[in-house]
């Protein structure tokens, strides 16, 4: 078989769709999610996007995301006028109001007060489109240096704080709604009900877009791509990939064979909970191959984190592609498909979203080897988590599968910071081990995003046991809250789920001394450590 490109799964057309506009947004995949909590089907496209092509998606309403620029500033990103004049709804949030503002000819100053964080807005017109139903003093999130002074002709100012003149502006004749705050974050007290308001009131979209349409979806697209050939899905022990193999069974029945790759960097006892779960849920075959020795003998004597899960990323491809052989000596037609669990947010921290750095390497994206020879399957790569475990919900998974916290691909590999051994990992597995079972004792597995548990393999820090001295491992807690994993903050665990975390690690675990919580937001760190 000759090298294929990774491709995406066909867009499937949905007839209500909402264009999120990114202008360097970091709050355009959170708006993005925000509509599809109200149950509207969203996608995001980057403002280079010529408007012709925005228009030619047929779209029900558009958003226009913040950014970091000032709409005076020379390179800002900007809209042909055209947009506001196509008769689609459009609303603009922080510089996508400034940006309607301007083109439309009001007034944008850079005055130099500027609004950060929580700030009260005065609602001037309590039953406007927008604003009908909640309190005329709200709490809002304001990110901005510049002030819309003046609107455009035809527009009703609606609301303003004690620094800008014109918060909000409405057009209810040409569907044109704008708001200088961010409704899209949990800080703006009323702001899914604001944006349920433009959604359902201002442009008329009917709130219809369920996980059922999702499945149904996802389901005609991966028949379409992969037809009458054959697709192998990895299987980590997560929920990503067992919701994408669930997916692409329904799909496509037997001609999906997953493979669990045994590698040596899973967390304890999750091989059997694999091999016993999924199978019992789905029906699916699963071959099962013990990879440890491979994956450690790559992995010897290497310490860069980027490194790792580039490694990591190219061994499961070949043990994939042994996989596919072997499938083709016992059944003869063409394995062509890999099925991944990529995800969003997988997409945006490896570079693939608009106006976003390359973060990390992930391991269903940017660890990929470039001769690889599958074409990829990723029915899930315009979800976000929450969503992701609706569509496993409603496909039958087991909870003990679809709540499982987040796991990395790349498993406890890039847990150990440092190089990664076989006694690291078997260290680091009974103190993952001790956590998980202390917080779900603790009734807070729902309460926090996951727990990393982290190995300073390279640090030893000095300690006393035993009425000696020792010199051992110290062990890192993440317990992070979050919503989408887009943004990230440390969870507030009790004092006495800790001490009992940190008594056991450091009574039952061998070679650790010390146990340290990890009091990082993200940004500016991120979930895991590598």
């Amino acid at each position: 078989m000759s090298s294929a490109t990774p491709a995406a799964a066909p867009d499937v057309s949905n007839p209500d769709v909402v264009l999120v506009v990114d202008f360097g947004a970091q709050y355009a995949q959170l708006i993005a999610r925000r509509v599809r909590e109200a149950r509207v089907y969203s996608e995001i496209v980057p403002s280079t996007m010529p408007v012709a092509e925005m228009l030619a998606k047929n779209p029900k309403a558009i958003i226009l995301s913040g950014g970091p620029s000032s709409v005076y500033a020379e390179g800002a990103p900007r809209l042909d006028r055209e947009i506001f004049e196509a008769g689609v709804p459009v609303f603009g949030m922080c510089y996508g109001f400034q940006l309607m503002a301007t083109t439309l000819g009001g007034t944008v100053d850079n005055t130099g007060a500027r609004e950060y964080g929580r700030t009260p807005l005065h609602v001037s017109k309590a039953g406007s489109t927008l604003f009908e139903g909640t309190p005329v003093e709200q709490s809002v999130w304001m990110s901005h240096g510049d002030a819309c002074s003046a609107a455009p002709e035809g527009f009703t100012v609606t609301a303003s704080t004690d620094v800008v003149p014109v918060a909000a502006f409405e057009n209810d004749e040409k569907k044109l709604y704008g708001v200088q705050y961010h409704p899209e974050v949990l800080h703006s007290t009323h702001g899914q009900q604001i944006l349920e308001h433009f959604l359902y009131r201002g442009a008329g979209i009917e709130p219809s877009w369920t996980t059922g349409n999702v499945i149904e979806e996802q389901v005609a697209a991966i028949r379409a791509q992969v037809g009458d050939k054959r697709a192998i899905c990895g299987l980590s022990g997560g929920v990503d990939s067992a919701v994408a193999a669930a997916l692409v069974q329904k799909a496509i029945g037997d001609q999906l064979t997953c493979v669990y790759v045994d590698h040596g960097l899973m967390r304890k006892g999750e091989t059997q909970q694999v091999e016993k779960d999924f199978v019992a849920a789905t029906g699916a075959r699963l071959v099962v191959v013990d990879a440890e020795k491979r994956f450690l003998d790559a992995l010897a004597g290497v310490s860069d984190p980027e490194t790792k899960r580039k490694i990591i990323g190219r061994e499961f491809i070949r043990v994939f592609e042994q996989a596919q052989l072997e499938i083709l000596q016992e059944e003869g037609p063409e394995v062509a498909f890999l099925v991944q669990g990529t995800l969003y947010p997988d997409i945006v921290e490896s570079g693939g979203g608009t106006g976003t750095a390359n973060i990390k390497s992930h391991h269903n994206v940017g660890g990929l080897p470039d001769d690889i020879e599958f074409e990829l399957v990723e029915p899930l790569r315009q979800l976000f988590k929450d969503e992701v475990r609706m569509v496993g919900q409603e496909l039958g998974l087991p909870e003990e599968i679809v709540q499982r916290q987040p796991f990395p691909g790349p498993g406890l590999g890039i847990r150990i910071v440092g190089e990664v051994t076989k006694e690291r990992l078997d260290l680091l597995r009974e103190a993952d081990a001790i956590a998980r079972e202390e917080l779900t004792a603790a009734g807070l597995d729902r309460e926090i995003w996951q727990c990393p548990v982290v190995l300073l393999a390279d640090v030893r820090s000095v300690g006393v046991q035993g009425d000696g001295r020792t010199y051992g491992h110290p062990i890192v807690l993440r317990p992070v809250s979050s919503e989408d994993a887009m943004t990230a903050d440390w969870s507030r665990l009790p004092y006495e789920v800790l001490a009992k975390i940190s008594t056991r690690i450091t009574n039952e675990v061998a070679d650790v001394n010390r146990v340290v919580l990890d009091v990082t937001s993200k940004p500016p760190g991120t979930i895991e450590w590598e």
